[in-house]
């Protein structure tokens, strides 16, 4: 408002001291004559300041008018003048318009509108990096793959968009299942940008695929040091590489790298139970028991397992059933309320015949999470009891239709695996696979099918009058599911 008001007075003060200007000069008496070819001209003061300033202006507009007809010879003469960036500026402006449409078009989902829009943006503009990049998006939207590979190999012939073109050829490899190429590709990527989180996911994937397990190690220190998994995942990853590099080992006959390693898996992450157990078998090698029964019962403090209490029956093979059960008392007494806790006592106690302490130790587990093994354990006891072949054909029918229990289920996908693995077979997701009751009723067979002769040896079978009218296969499918009870 201030501002107004000051422009106002100003605008009437400049009218003011020109009208005052004039009447002035219009008082003056006298004036200028001048004689130009034999004609004379007067002219009076307030004429002669008019014909000033006309002067002036046209001394301006004639040096303009020079200043254009120079441009103009210089434009025609190839030269860069006001002319020529006036008409680049007209290209640009087209170019950034059309490059504007086509990146519209590819987000509204139009992969050959955004197409032709990038060749006319590349018409106009001298910016392959910009309209390259839009053209290859757009003809992998469009479904044309060698248009969009054409478009990123030519990303890759300068430094500041070879990253790009790199990751390009790299996900169309992947989308191809070209796997050897796509990790010499993520390699590159990776060692072009190496805090780029997308490469380093794709690269530790793919070399985890590929059981390079040292390299992927390596990528996952990165993942570390670059700020993109926190120091406990990466711990628990760590460990998980290291166990499968411990088992690449073993399976070379490097006997102890492999156990260094195992070790060194046990070490990061004590709760992982696969390398708990390859620890604990590394230590029986080496005449370490005490070091074994350490690494199991920490390991089953924080997940029960059966593996653990096949590990743990190896330490000493052969001792007697009672002898057995006082020592496995270093694990039945860590989570007591365990449903593989209370199995695996029963279990014990079916080896020493001892039946109604295996019964005791099921407890409710038969109506309270009733699976296919603790039903074939209960149908073990009502055997050693005495009980008739109905009952015990009873408790065998119901195992058969039974949940087959905890299994290695992928929190990805939900995949079932027979045994843990570092990485899903259907997903290929690293160290996903937990220990847990599948979602879905078609499960697979426990991996620890030797887990229960291995803790109460070999036990004398009393049942095979009472399962004999049962079909082979199903008993087959029973005893790979509870552990081979035998009773």
């Amino acid at each position: 408002m201030l501002w107004s008001l000051i422009k106002i007075f100003l605008f009437f003060a400049l009218i003011a001291g020109a009208s005052f200007g004039a009447l002035e000069l219009l008082a003056l008496e006298g004036g200028i004559r001048i004689a130009i070819a034999g004609q004379e001209y007067s002219l009076t003061p307030l004429q002669a300041v008019i014909a000033l300033v006309l002067l002036v202006i046209a001394v301006w507009l004639f040096l303009k008018l020079m200043g254009l007809l120079l441009a103009t010879f210089r434009f025609l003469n190839g030269d860069e003048t006001a002319i020529s960036r006036y008409f680049d500026r007209n290209r640009e402006r087209k170019g950034f318009q059309a490059l504007a449409d086509g990146m519209l078009a590819l987000a509204s989902g139009e992969g050959r509108l955004a197409m032709a829009k990038a060749a006319r943006a590349n018409k106009y503009l001298d910016r392959p990096d910009l309209t390259d990049l839009l053209t290859a998006q757009a003809a992998e939207m469009a479904g044309d793959k060698g248009k969009a590979e054409e478009a990123y190999k030519r990303l890759l012939t300068e430094d500041r968009t070879r990253f790009v073109g790199v990751r390009g050829i790299m996900k169309q490899r992947l989308a191809a299942g070209d796997t050897d190429k796509a990790l010499a590709l993520a390699k590159t990527a990776f060692a072009l940008k190496p805090a780029h989180e997308e490469t380093q996911d794709v690269l530790l994937r793919l070399q985890a695929q590929g059981a390079d397990w040292k390299g992927a190690r390596e990528t996952l220190k990165a993942k570390l040091k670059h700020g993109s998994l926190p120091r406990d995942v990466h711990k628990r990853r760590d460990a998980v590489l290291a166990l499968s590099e411990a088992k690449g080992v073993l399976s070379e006959d490097s006997g102890i790298d492999g156990q260094e390693r195992a070790i060194e898996a046990n070490k990061l992450s004590p709760d992982l139970i696969p390398a708990a157990v390859m620890a604990a078998k590394s230590y029986i090698e080496q005449g370490k028991p005490k070091y074994a029964a350490r690494v199991i019962s920490k390991a089953w403090a924080a997940r029960p397992h059966p593996d653990l209490a096949g590990a743990f029956a190896e330490i000493v093979p052969d001792e007697t059933p009672d002898k057995r059960i006082k020592r496995f008392r270093a694990l039945t007494k860590t989570n007591p309320n365990d449903p593989e806790t209370k199995m695996l006592l029963a279990e014990l106690n079916i080896a020493a015949e001892n039946f109604p302490d295996a019964r005791r130790a099921l407890g409710d587990l038969v109506e309270t999470q009733a699976d296919a093994r603790a039903l074939t354990i209960m149908a073990a006891v009502e055997r050693g009891e005495g009980a008739s072949d109905t009952v015990v054909k009873g408790w065998l029918a119901r195992a058969l239709s039974a949940p087959r229990g905890p299994q290695w289920v992928c929190d990805n996908c939900q995949h079932i695996h027979a045994e843990w693995t570092p990485t899903c077979d259907n997903c290929g997701a690293l160290d996903t696979l937990s220990w847990k009751r599948p979602p879905q009723s078609e499960v697979q067979a426990l991996s620890s099918a030797a887990m229960l002769p291995l803790i109460v040896g070999a036990v004398e079978d009393k049942s095979d009058e009472a399962v004999a009218e049962i079909d082979d296969a199903e008993i087959v499918d029973v005893n790979a599911a509870d552990g081979q009870v035998n009773s």
